[in-house]
């Protein structure tokens, strides 16, 4: 039972910024490394990398939610899942790229940084923040 599809939502308000705040519930989630991801999905994260991008991917039960922060200059990148979490009419995700550490070897090729939040299927609007 495979159903994909790609969604890219980006909504001027955000999660949780308007004048009310929603109910939230926290999501738990598995970061998946590259190694572990689906072969379609591993195949349109190796298409968009080179780009900033946002997209969402189902397959067998699960939702996976994806951000790459596009082409950069060295390595050492790092990101982080501030919060992931539903409300009653969407999920959000809220992630961070930080950046090399001066004292880290940050290598002379560029680098492509992305994560990949696997969580349960949820049949609700995406929204990055």
């Amino acid at each position: 039972m495979l159903a994909a599809f790609l969604l890219t939502a980006v909504l001027a308000a955000g999660c949780g910024f308007g004048k009310e705040q929603e109910a939230r519930t926290n999501l738990e989630f598995t970061v998946v490394d590259e190694e572990r991801l689906p072969e379609e999905l591993k195949k349109l994260v190796n298409d968009k990398k080179e780009e900033v991008f946002k997209l969402t991917y189902a397959d067998g039960g699960y939702l996976y939610l994806c951000v790459g922060y596009g082409k950069q200059e060295t390595g050492g990148y790092s990101i982080t899942v501030n919060e992931l979490y539903a409300t009653e009419n969407a999920v959000c995700l809220d992630t961070n790229l930080i950046g090399p550490k001066e004292t880290e070897a940050q290598g002379e090729n560029p680098s492509y940084p992305y994560i990949v939040i696997k969580t349960p299927f949820v049949d609700k609007t995406v929204v990055f923040d």
